[in-house]
């Protein structure tokens, strides 16, 4: 009886350690998950083009039609647009936090850049690709927006307001011919960038879009547009 006591004790307290040492090991797993490196990262699909094509996309028109198609490209769904002396875009209305969803994420490829004039001059104002950020103000005249662009001219590292408005600042992410042909996938801190170009933290994010123009040289560009994400996290 007494050997069969002690039995029963010893495992009663091995389970009890168990227990413990399973508790313990769950607490330790929630803490590292707690840990600022291991923070999960919370997405925005803002341009999702394989799985739900160009829905919740507008078009946007300030001289003819540029064509927006979805195509193939290495086995996935991205849109081809290309332009004929045409300057519209497609918009996609989409409020959050650039405080939050600070990284912009997306990949692009282009024919070849724009020839013509200075990009700092209106005459000059086209590109092959643009992405546009958003920032409504209280007021339509207080709202701002930054062009990422392939450029033709400007060289990557420089910015410069829009010829057309002050209120639009536009950063070379690529520039040049020597790239073209090949896709590039792009991240930029949109929130860095707008303290940067404005001096300022930004209001709400409106909307993301895309735009391939080339309206004011009468030429023609042709550009690919790969998944747009906001993320929390680079």
């Amino acid at each position: 009886m007494i050997t069969w006591l002690y039995k029963i004790v010893f495992v009663t307290r091995k389970t009890t350690q168990l227990t413990r040492a399973a508790t313990i090991l769950s607490l330790i797993l929630s803490l590292t998950l707690l840990l600022p490196g291991q923070v999960r990262t919370e997405q925005i699909a803002v341009g999702s083009f394989t799985s739900v094509g160009l829905q919740g996309w507008e078009p946007k028109s300030f001289k003819g039609f540029t064509e927006y198609n979805l195509v193939q490209e290495n086995g996935k769904t991205v849109v081809k647009a290309v332009s004929t002396a045409t300057a519209s875009g497609l918009v996609k209305k989409i409020s959050f936090d650039p405080k939050k969803y600070r990284y912009l994420s997306w990949s692009w490829k282009i024919d070849h850049t724009v020839a013509g004039e200075d990009e700092r001059t209106k005459a000059g104002d086209d590109y092959a690709a643009r992405i546009y950020v958003i920032f409504a103000g209280r007021y339509f005249w207080q709202t701002k927006a930054i062009n990422y662009v392939w450029a033709n001219q400007l060289k990557k590292g420089e910015y410069i307001a829009n010829p057309f408005s002050t209120n639009v600042m536009m950063v070379p992410v690529q520039s040049g011919q020597e790239n073209t042909g090949q896709w590039f996938t792009e991240e930029r801190d949109i929130l860095a960038d707008y303290r940067k170009l404005f001096g300022s933290d930004p209001h709400e994010a409106s909307a993301i879009a895309i735009m391939t123009d080339t309206d004011n040289t009468g030429t023609k560009a042709t550009a690919w547009y790969g998944d747009i994400i906001m993320s929390t996290l680079p």
